[in-house]
């Protein structure tokens, strides 16, 4: 099972290939969205900013906190976000097999599928 650092390291992954992209593509495809990623076989709740600027106020939060919603939550296992952080694992296949799960908006949902390639 992945850990909470395991995960802390995935997103700066994440953010890495984020900020690869060109300013102009990350500008036509980010909008500013508040995102949850709940991860609950590790019981948290990683808190995060998506923008053209890559990932901002990363937090996490155990337990049931209670948080304001957000515009996008994602609900996926430690090791599948790990896996994905690290390219062994396909976000769009993981979204297939519902190894993934997106709550958002139709339009996040087309920006999200954009950002994935």
């Amino acid at each position: 099972m992945s850990s909470i650092d395991a995960c802390l390291d995935g997103f700066a992954l994440i953010n890495r290939r984020i900020l690869e992209q060109p300013r102009q593509e990350r500008d036509r495809r980010i909008d500013e969205r508040s995102v949850a990623v709940v991860v609950p076989d590790l019981d948290t709740t990683f808190r995060l900013r998506l923008t053209p600027e890559g990932l901002a106020d990363l937090t996490h939060h155990t337990g049931g906190t209670h948080l304001s919603p957000a515009q996008v939550t994602v609900t996926v296992g430690g090791d599948d976000l790990v896996a994905i952080a690290e390219d062994r694992l396909s976000a769009k296949l993981a979204l297939a097999t519902r190894r993934v799960k997106v709550n958002a908006s139709l339009g996040d949902l087309l920006r999200m599928r954009s950002l994935l390639g």
